[in-house]
């Protein structure tokens, strides 16, 4: 496909239901095709879950961390479940990433841009359409918005009808996280205080020298008169959420039009992404996304090729928009410094404004010796110095990572402070599909990108600048 052909097919016409017209893939074929038009046409009734304001304000700050002005931290659970949904995981969840938030802010010494992988992440790509237990075959678990993780038949039959339960979990998280971004459990000084009961233990000694940094500067402000009572950002947090724009149907239903700009938005969520089983160029996930204005997140893996990369830029940010794009690198330890470099090129080549990030989980997932699906804590930390240490090579902006993980106290991946072990994963391993970092995890690796971060301010002239 020539320049040209390319600008054309990015500037078609576009409806929120043109996507059904193209190949779809990884996304269920309901039984009840009555049941189905049902629950659109009432999703479609109901408020959107996010403002465009909001998603605008997303994308602004994203353009502060194309520019090395900000830094992303995205994470959150790999597939919500209706089972485990309550106030007390979310609000975990949420403790986990203001902590991480903190230390990657004294590492970057830039704001940190906090995106929640929450109120949304439902559904799930699986690699393979059916899975065989004791000689039974069945239908994938796709997520709770779409089928049951009970190993049945009945229970993996695709409904519609969980579409509208996702919506109102979705709906009850965003409130209590708005709740809490802006009615004082977000204040720095208690964020500090966490920070320091986590390195208080004899295992995260060699963390204590940043939180103690960390709180002697936040000592020096309150001398200062900066307090939370005179500056509301130490009081508030802007927090956003995102998720795999996965399942279209329910997409389109929440999809609105702003009012204030006319254009049309993704309602479901501030930033949607598109997976890398689902960025087929000429798929229909890609078309959905390149008409809605929220920001947009790309998976790129190994299979991700330059011309693919060049279509996809164009088709999901045609004017080239500064915080519109994000390409979230996934490719796995080791394997890093054999596919990035030509992806970056390709962007430089292109003179594509994009954030990158790192995703360091997908790459990595291994059987342990127990027969537990895992990820090992070093292969994901080895993967983010690989990611920066490629940046720094091509003379790019390390934007963000993003993490799959919980505030919860999970035994899902193996490593860290605790030392989590193949015999420990039965302990407490809860993920409804793949494993995800604890909250010790979590932290700890924030604590160990802040180091990556700081070593590159320190060494980097040009970082430090973008920072002043």
């Amino acid at each position: 496909m020539t320049q040209d052909q390319r600008q054309t097919t990015a500037a078609a016409p576009w409806d929120k239901a043109g996507w059904r017209a193209y190949p779809r893939v990884q996304m269920p074929d309901y039984p009840d095709a009555d049941a189905l038009n049902a629950v659109e046409a009432q999703l479609a009734k109901y408020p959107p879950l996010v403002f465009a304001g909001e998603a605008r304000r997303l994308k602004a700050h994203l353009a502060r961390v194309a520019e090395g002005q900000a830094f992303l931290l995205q994470g959150g659970d790999c597939a919500e479940s209706f089972a485990e949904f309550s106030a007390d995981n979310i609000r975990d969840t949420f403790k986990v990433l203001l902590q991480m938030a903190v230390v990657l802010t004294w590492g970057a010494q830039l704001p940190v841009v906090k995106v929640g992988r929450m109120a949304g992440q439902f559904a799930k790509p699986r690699s393979a359409a059916t899975e065989t237990v004791d000689g039974v075959e069945l239908p994938s678990y796709r997520g709770d918005i779409i089928n049951g993780f009970d190993f049945t038949p009945e229970a993996r039959i695709p409904d519609p009808q969980r579409m509208l339960s996702a919506y109102t979990q979705a709906a009850a998280s965003l409130n209590l996280l708005r709740a809490f971004s802006t009615g004082g459990y977000a204040d720095i000084h208690r964020v500090q205080s966490w920070i320091a009961d986590f390195t208080s233990g004899p295992e995260a000694e060699r963390y204590r020298d940043i939180a103690d940094r960390i709180r002697d500067a936040m000592a020096f402000m309150q001398a200062a008169g900066v307090t939370s009572a005179t500056a509301h950002e130490l009081g508030q947090v802007d927090f956003f959420t995102s998720h795999e724009a996965l399942l279209l149907e329910y997409e389109e239903a929440l999809s609105r039009i702003d009012t204030t700009t006319g254009l049309p938005v993704a309602g479901s969520g501030h930033m949607i992404w598109i997976g890398d089983r689902t960025r087929q160029p000429d798929g229909a996930h890609v078309e959905f996304a390149r008409g809605v204005q929220n920001p947009i997140g790309l998976k790129t893996g190994p299979s991700t090729t330059a011309d693919d990369l060049k279509r996809l830029m164009e088709k999901l940010n045609p004017d080239n928009e500064s915080g519109r794009l994000t390409l979230i690198a996934r490719f796995g330890a080791g394997s890093v410094g054999e596919h990035l470099p030509r992806l970056i090129r390709t962007v430089r080549e292109e003179g594509a404004n994009v954030v990158w990030s790192c995703d360091p989980m997908h790459g990595n997932v291994i059987k342990s010796s127990t027969g537990y699906k895992t990820r090992p804590f070093d292969s994901i930390l080895r993967e983010v110095r690989e990611f920066f240490a490629v940046h720094k090579a091509e003379g790019t902006i390390p934007g963000g990572v993003h993490f799959e993980m919980t505030g919860k106290d999970v035994t899902e991946c193996t490593g860290g402070l605790r030392a989590v072990t193949d015999e420990n994963l039965s302990d407490r391993y809860h993920t409804a599909c793949d494993p995800r970092l604890n909250a010790s995890q979590s932290l700890e690796l924030a604590f160990l990108v802040a180091e990556e971060l700081r070593n590159r301010r320190v060494a980097d002239p040009e970082a430090r600048a973008r920072a002043v």
